[in-house]
């Protein structure tokens, strides 16, 4: 069985370091789906879910705030300022955030205000719908 090393780091530690068999995540233009010996590429990626599927049958599930990612033949880098495991995602404090984010983009009163306001509701949203798709699966 053909594996591929997958590496998600954020800012602050390492979130998963292991071998795969295939690996999907949000690109900046719609999913990618990386397999052991995809040719070499580094893009942009949006908030959302990176699902890694382990070599040994199991499964990882990643919640990244958009980041990058870099593929070689043998290894996939994702690198991101803010990861979370799956399992580690909270509903509850995802929704509040995603209220103040909706809130503050009602409140904004510069574009530069707009714009943070936005792109912090566009990560909240993502991470609902990825915390969402993850107790789908489980």
């Amino acid at each position: 069985m053909s594996t591929i090393h997958v590496d998600v780091v954020s800012a602050e530690e390492s979130i998963f370091s292991g071998e795969a068999k295939f690996v999907a995540l949000p690109g900046e233009a719609g999913e990618l789906g990386i397999l052991p010996g995809h040719i070499p590429l580094i893009t942009r990626i949006k908030p959302g879910a990176v699902r890694i599927e382990k070599a040994d049958g199991g499964e990882e599930f990643v919640f990244v705030a958009g980041g990058i990612l870099e593929v070689q033949p043998n290894c996939v880098t994702v690198l991101s300022d803010t990861a979370i495991r799956g399992h580690d995602l909270d509903e509850a404090k995802a929704s509040e955030a995603r209220k103040a984010a909706e809130e503050a983009v009602k409140n904004a009163k510069s574009d530069i205000d707009l714009a943070k306001a936005t792109s912090e509701l566009a990560v909240m949203a993502a991470q609902i719908a990825a915390l969402r798709k993850y107790r789908q699966k489980k």
